[in-house]
C-alpha cells in the first residue's frame, strides 16, 4: 500500500465517470497529484456491479463512450461486459489504474477552511484510513451499491421458490425450465425478460409483471451509419460524427416527446403493434398513463422484448399485487402467477456522494438545504465536485463536460492564487425539485437531495447543447462562485 495520503485531488468511485475524471485531470491539470479510491474490488462501477442476464446500456455508446476514446466494438447498444472491459481498457492505457486504491469505502469528508484542506475517512480492511485534499471530486453514480428498492410485499415469508433483486444477482440461480415473474416495467425488467428466455439455459416462461405500463421503443443494436463512417474515415472522425448524430437524435426525440406528445407517442405505439400483432393488448400493457419523458424512455435493441412476447415465450400482465402465495403471486384481479423465481425489478435507491457524511468547518452539511451549482457543486460546500449525468441523454455526455469544467475551475484557481471556491446560494432564485421525474426511485428520494433553482447558474439543463457552451467556454469564475486565497 503506497505510503502517500495528501493528493491536490482525490476522486471517489472508479466507474465509468471516475476513469473519465482521472483522464481529464492528467490531461488538463497534469501538475496536480491525484488518486482514486473506490470502496469495491475492481473498477467499473455499475458496469461491475450488475450482473444480470442480458445487462447493458440503454443509451448508445458513441455517446455513452468517451468524447475522448473511440468506441469500437460492433454494438452500439452494447452489454455490460463490454462496457466494463472498454472501462478497463482506458484505464489501462494511460495508466489511470495505477491510481486506483480499491477496497476504500469513503464515509466521511471534513472541509477545514483555516487549513484549505479535506480531510477524508475511508473504510479499509476493517480500519479507518485517513487523506487529505484540496479538492474532493466525487463520481459515485447516484444510487446505493449497498441495496436496491424492493417494497415490503405481503405474505413474502410464505413463498417457497426463489427471490431476488437485479441488483445482487445469485452466481447460483438456475431457472433453466423454470416459470419465472419478473416485477417491474423499468430498463432492467425490459433487459431481463427477453434475456432470460434465449440460449440454452432459458426459463420455460417469462411473465413481466407491471402495474402501469412504461414506454418502450425499439432501437437496432448497431448503428448502420457509424458503421459506414468507420469503413471510410479515420476512428477518431468516425466516432466524433456519430456521436454528434446521435447526440442530436437523441435530442430531437426528447423534443418531440416533449413538445408535441401526443406525435412521439403514436410514433412508438404504431411501432408496438406492428412488431406484436392485431392481437395484442398495446393499450393495455404499453401505453403509459404519464407523458412521455416523464420517466425515462426504456429502450429495446432490435425488439427483442416485443419477439419474445409475440413468440410465446414471454408475457405481459398489467395488475398489481396483492400478496406473495406459497407458489407465486396473488393479483388484486383475483387472479395467480405461478412462478418458480421472482426478480423483484423495482428500481434503486438513490444516493448521491456515496452516501458519505460531509462536514464544513465543524458543520455537517444537510443536502436538501443546499442548492446545486451547475449540476455539479453544492452551494456552501467549498472544493468539492459530482460527477452527475443526464436523465434524458446518455450519462457520459454531462460528465465529460463536468470534468472538462472541473479542471478550468482548478486551472483558474492556481492561477489566481486561490485555495477554495464556494457557490453561495442567490436567495432570491426559487428553489425547485433537482430532478423532474415522476419516476417511484426519484420521488422517494427527493427529501434527501439537493434543490435546484429557477435560472442559472443554479438551474440544472437537460441539454447538452446549452451545458456545451456553459462548461466549455463558460466563464469559470460566474459571480454566484466566492473565491479565497490562503490567510
Amino acid at each position: 500500500m503506497p505510503a502517500e495520503t495528501h493528493f491536490d485531488v482525490l476522486v471517489i468511485g472508479a466507474g465509468l465517470s471516475g476513469i473519465g475524471a482521472a483522464w481529464h485531470l492528467q490531461h488538463l491539470c497534469p501538475d496536480r497529484s491525484y488518486a482514486i479510491l473506490e470502496s469495491r474490488a475492481a473498477m467499473g462501477g455499475t458496469w461491475d456491479l450488475f450482473r444480470y442476464p442480458g445487462i447493458r446500456s440503454d443509451s448508445d455508446m458513441y455517446t455513452l463512450g468517451y468524447r475522448f476514446r473511440p468506441w469500437r466494438d460492433a454494438k452500439a447498444i452494447a452489454d455490460g461486459p463490454a462496457i466494463k472491459r472498454y472501462i478497463e481498457e482506458t484505464a489501462r492505457e494511460h495508466g489511470i489504474d495505477q491510481k486506483i486504491r480499491y477496497g476504500h469505502r469513503v464515509v466521511r469528508a471534513e472541509w477545514s477552511s483555516a487549513e484549505a484542506l479535506w480531510k477524508v475517512e475511508a473504510e479499509h480492511d476493517g480500519a479507518r484510513v485517513r487523506f487529505t485534499s484540496g479538492f474532493l471530486y466525487t463520481c459515485t453514480g447516484y444510487y446505493d451499491y449497498g441495496a436496491g428498492y424492493t417494497p415490503e410485499y405481503s405474505g413474502r415469508e410464505r413463498y417457497r421458490g426463489r427471490f431476488v433483486h437485479p441488483q445482487h444477482w445469485p452466481e447460483d440461480l438456475d431457472y433453466a425450465g423454470k416459470r419465472v415473474v419478473v416485477i417491474g416495467s423499468g430498463a432492467t425488467a425490459v433487459t431481463l425478460v427477453p434475456a432470460m428466455t434465449t440460449g440454452a439455459g432459458a426459463a420455460a416462461h417469462v411473465t413481466m409483471l407491471q402495474r402501469s405500463p412504461t414506454y418502450v421503443a425499439e432501437q437496432p443494436s448497431k448503428d448502420a451509419i457509424a458503421d459506414a463512417l468507420r469503413r471510410v474515415l479515420p476512428a477518431g472522425a468516425a466516432y466524433a460524427i456519430a456521436r454528434w448524430k446521435n447526440v442530436l437524435r437523441s435530442m430531437f426525440y426528447f423534443f418531440l416527446a416533449r413538445g408535441a406528445p401526443a406525435v412521439f407517442t403514436r410514433g412508438v405505439l404504431k411501432k408496438a403493434r406492428l412488431a406484436l400483432g392485431p392481437d395484442f393488448d398495446v393499450d393495455k400493457h404499453f401505453t403509459p398513463r404519464y407523458k412521455p419523458w416523464d420517466e425515462r424512455l426504456c429502450i429495446i435493441p432490435d425488439g427483442d422484448l416485443f419477439t419474445a412476447i409475440r413468440e410465446k415465450r414471454a408475457s405481459v400482465v398489467t395488475d398489481e399485487i396483492e400478496s406473495l402465495t406459497e407458489t407465486g403471486i396473488r393479483l388484486k384481479s383475483g387472479g395467480h402467477l405461478a412462478a418458480d423465481v421472482i426478480v423483484s425489478a423495482t428500481g434503486l435507491t438513490l444516493k448521491i456522494v456515496g452516501g458519505m457524511a460531509l462536514v464544513v468547518d465543524g458543520k455537517p452539511v444537510e443536502m436538501p438545504r443546499t442548492m446545486t451549482y451547475m449540476g455539479f457543486m453544492y452551494s456552501g460546500v467549498p472544493n468539492l465536485a459530482s460527477a452527475f449525468g443526464y436523465t434524458n441523454a446518455s450519462w457520459t455526455l454531462k460528465c465529460d463536460l463536468i470534468a472538462e469544467h472541473v479542471c478550468r475551475l482548478l486551472n483558474h484557481m492556481k492561477e489566481h492564487g486561490y485555495v477554495q471556491c464556494t457557490p453561495v446560494r442567490d436567495l432570491s432564485v426559487s428553489e425547485e425539485p433537482v430532478l423532474n421525474f415522476t419516476s417511484g426511485y426519484v420521488q422517494r428520494a427527493l427529501p434527501s437531495l439537493p434543490t435546484q433553482g429557477t435560472r442559472s447558474p443554479w438551474r440544472v439543463h437537460q441539454n447538452y447543447l446549452k451545458d456545451l457552451l456553459a462548461f466549455r467556454h463558460g466563464r469559470v469564475d460566474k459571480p454566484s462562485l466566492e473565491f479565497r486565497r490562503r490567510s
